[in-house]
């Protein structure tokens, strides 16, 4: 029965200290600058400046709207989204390099979000639960790419002559 008890108390007094160690590691490694941080911290800072061009989205339950989004020019974008919807969604661009999302938008609010865009082909979602699966997602061209979110970074997206152009030509 002492042996049981003795267990438990330096079981316990471990713990403790582990849990104590591991709260002062993260004080450390912060400020030690080794990029372990939040993903917050490593985020991109937002553009400034006017946009080259702005995009109005509007996001319900459970669609993204326009689904089909055309920027004529690469620079800034700036994203004008509005929750016409019944509970909180929220606005993902992601392709290539890029991966920029707004803040939650309660059901009714707007947000604004501002990314600087290479040419490329963007998948636009809602990052909320199981949103994007259900069907919250539109595309985005920069500067008439052309391909697939998938491909943007590739020479298929930035390059108007690809393999798709050469294999019809035999009408």
């Amino acid at each position: 029965m002492k042996g049981k008890s003795l267990f438990a108390v330096i079981a316990a007094a471990l713990a403790l200290a582990l849990g104590l160690a591991a709260c002062g590691e993260d004080d450390d490694e912060e400020s030690a600058g080794t990029g372990t941080g939040t993903q917050e911290e490593q985020t991109t800072p937002a553009p400034t400046g006017p946009a080259a061009e702005t995009v109005k989205l509007s996001e319900t339950e459970f669609k993204i709207d326009p689904a089909d989004v055309n920027v004529n020019k690469a620079g800034v974008v700036e994203f004008d989204v509005t929750n016409d919807g019944s509970v909180t969604h929220a606005l993902e661009v992601e392709g290539g390099d890029i991966e920029e999302e707004t803040e939650d938008i309660a059901a009714g609010d707007s947000a604004t979000l501002k990314v600087d865009l290479p040419k490329g082909v963007y998948e636009l979602y809602c990052p909320i639960d199981d949103h994007k699966e259900q069907g919250m997602t539109a595309e985005l061209r920069v500067a008439g790419a052309t391909g697939t979110a998938e491909d943007s970074g590739d020479e298929s997206s930035e390059d108007d002559s690809s393999e798709d152009d050469s294999s019809s030509s035999g009408y």
